[in-house]
């Protein structure tokens, strides 16, 4: 029996294309998962705020509008989350993190971020440095729904999307290494997804 390869031309390229972008353990999904720990908050962009407090205390406040002001970035970029979905080419419009911190003086090396709603995570502060990570407000060229974190959120996706908090307000800059609210019941304190880093023991 002969057996006839019936792939199109290309198709293992491209197949090879999607494994080099998906990291281990990881499927890819054409959908949104929603993934909340709690209720989602409705945030009007009248009085969101956003607040870097250093390590010292000194603090530095924008409203909406003055976060418009600042520069924006389109960025395109995949995310991937710890409950093993990965969404390529995601778009996405914000604020650099380095807009945020060019005239803030600092030795701390590490970031606690906040969110309205309570929720906190940790990211060691280079990671949100040099165009890295982003305060959004819209997505695939639409304002960002509050289900997906709007009015702004984190965007961190070179970790697990768990880092990249939604209902963002604050980041405080820290000395020690402060475990936010998913590390502090287990799951990984870096979140790497290449190196699936999902849980403390990983």
């Amino acid at each position: 029996m002969t057996l006839v390869n019936s792939f199109s031309p290309g198709f293992h390229g491209r197949e090879r294309r999607l494994t080099d972008k998906l990291p281990p353990g990881q499927y890819p999904t054409e959908s949104f998962p929603v993934l909340s720990a709690g209720p989602t908050p409705k945030i009007p962009v009248d009085t969101w705020q956003f607040t870097v407090t250093t390590e010292l205390g000194e603090r530095r406040s924008w409203t909406w509008d003055q976060m418009m002001e600042l520069p924006q970035q389109e960025t395109v970029r995949d995310i991937h989350c710890v409950t093993r979905w990965s969404k390529f080419d995601t778009r996405w419009r914000g604020v650099p993190l380095d807009a945020f911190l060019e005239d803030v003086e600092t030795a701390a090396d590490y970031a606690v971020v906040s969110s309205y709603g309570g929720y906190t995570t940790n990211l060691p502060l280079e990671d949100l440095l040099d165009g890295q990570a982003w305060i959004v407000h819209t997505y695939d060229g639409y304002p960002l729904s509050p289900e997906h974190g709007g009015p702004a959120r984190l965007l961190v996706p070179h970790l697990y999307f768990w880092k990249s908090a939604k209902w963002v307000n604050g980041l405080r800059l820290t000395h020690e290494d402060e475990p936010g609210f998913w590390e502090s019941v287990g799951y990984h304190n870096y979140g790497d997804p290449w190196r699936e880093q999902r849980n403390w023991g990983d």
